[in-house]
């Protein structure tokens, strides 16, 4: 069982990075550009556990368009704060073939989960791959592919909450944090 009160000091040594109310307004406006995007359409969404439920739990109410709804699971970095190799715990479904697929993820980092992920898709016959973060980092080096739809962009720093954990703590906060140090 994790330390509680591990758990309240790391909290504590944190930095806040976007407020509540920030994250609210900015998955409101990645909401009405995949509404534009897809209106016409009728997109099978994959929401990446366990990240991005936070993100899809809100975004999802606020799309007033027919989709599917289904998951993967997909990770580099399990409790560690830095990513090791991609670990598929539930593959895309089948059923990505011939549809147009939004993938609904917490962060777009390296940018190495969300390709291996469009490779993913794309060779079992999906139509086309579209992703959303809620958050991008930014960095120096360049990405191996860009969202199409990006919540907030954030420094370079090692950030949790809104689906985001740091060593298993906080993915529930409605704020994003940083550690301090990162």
């Amino acid at each position: 069982m994790p330390d509680l009160q591990a758990s309240w000091d790391f909290l504590e040594r944190s930095d806040l990075v976007s407020s509540a109310a920030q994250v609210e307004a900015a998955i409101g406006k990645v909401a009405v550009e995949i509404h534009q995007q897809f209106k016409d359409r009728y997109p099978l969404v994959l929401v990446v556990m366990g990240g991005a439920v936070v993100f899809a739990g809100q975004l999802l109410p606020k799309l007033r368009l027919p989709l599917d709804l289904d998951y993967i699971h997909v990770t580099r970095y399990g409790a560690a704060t830095s990513g090791g190799g991609i670990d598929w715990r539930v593959e895309p479904p089948r059923s990505v073939r011939g549809r147009a697929v939004l993938v609904l993820d917490d962060i777009l980092d390296g940018g190495q989960t969300m390709r291996a992920i469009r490779d993913r898709v794309l060779e079992l016959g999906a139509e086309s791959f579209h992703c959303a973060v809620l958050v991008e980092k930014i960095l120096q080096e360049e990405k191996p592919l860009t969202a199409d739809f990006v919540g907030l962009r954030i420094p370079d720093r090692f950030v949790f909450g809104c689906g985001m954990d740091a060593k298993g703590f906080w993915r529930n906060l409605p704020e994003i944090r940083a550690m301090r140090g990162s």
